[in-house]
């Protein structure tokens, strides 16, 4: 049995359009997490913690740990101190990155990594979430419920007409949308997405913050940001780092008239 979590206190209400709901839905908990690298403190007792289904932007100066902090999540860097838990009670820090995975944690790299001599449906066939086993490997051979669950993902990330175009052949923003329904195939809890608007079209970061805030609907999102105008699009509850924990937290609107927020990053 693992002990009971102590619990975070929550940050003083702010005005957001993003409705709060009770700790107890809480689906990742970090708490007093720090990481060095050479002395330097990339973590400094991060505590933060997101609620299941919720839609979560990270913003901050670079070097503010935002990346480090996926990194703890997803079991790629381990904390020197602190708690990192997953769904309550699954204590992340005593497992591996193949283990987190399929744990229902996704992540999605600033930089695409998709197939591209492959279909964009092959891709999506390939990420399909369990083993296949090797006969329908060998032949390729799909059931009813695969294929629905392949034509829900190409719906929901906007490929649908584009299911038999090679992957190579997709604009920048329609790779990360293939790899987001890659994500998707594995059906996660929770999705990390790291900077999905760099190098997009204006119609295309647009089309992002909507697919997001639509995937929140059935999983929890946290999305690493630089992009203002893609953050306020989102529309959701926002986290400021800065040296490695938590500065500011609330609506983008709240922060961008906090004086530390706009001295460390929005000022800039």
């Amino acid at each position: 049995m693992s002990e009971a979590l102590p619990r975070i206190e929550a940050p003083p209400p702010e005005p957001s359009s993003a409705p709060r709901r009770a700790a107890a839905d809480t689906i990742l908990y970090l708490d007093g997490v720090t990481v060095s690298f050479d002395g330097f403190k990339a973590l400094n007792d991060l505590s933060l913690y997101v609620l299941a289904g919720e839609l979560r932007a990270i913003i901050g100066p670079n070097g503010a740990g935002k990346t480090t902090m996926m990194d703890v999540i997803t079991g790629k860097t381990r904390p020197d101190s602190g708690q990192v838990f997953f769904g309550g009670d699954v204590d992340l820090t005593r497992l591996d990155e193949a283990a987190i995975a399929n744990l229902g944690i996704g992540r999605k790299f600033q930089k695409p990594t998709v197939f591209e001599s492959q279909s964009v449906f092959d891709n999506l066939e390939l990420a399909l979430k369990g083993p296949r086993g090797v006969f329908a490997g060998l032949f390729g051979r799909l059931s009813g419920v695969q294929r629905d669950r392949i034509d829900a993902v190409l719906a929901r990330v906007a490929l649908g007409e584009l299911r038999h175009r090679p992957a190579g052949s997709l604009s920048h923003g329609q790779k990360q949308w293939l790899e987001i329904g890659m994500l998707l195939m594995q059906d996660p809890e929770l999705l990390l997405v790291d900077e999905p608007a760099a190098g997009m079209t204006d119609a295309e970061t647009a089309k992002t913050a909507e697919m997001l805030q639509e995937i929140a609907r059935a999983h929890s999102v946290v999305v690493v940001e630089h992009d203002m105008a893609f953050i306020r699009a989102l529309d959701c509850h926002v986290t400021v780092l800065h040296e490695g924990s938590v500065l500011a937290e609330g609506a983008l609107a709240h922060l961008q008239g906090d004086p530390r927020v706009i001295e460390v990053y929005l000022g800039r």
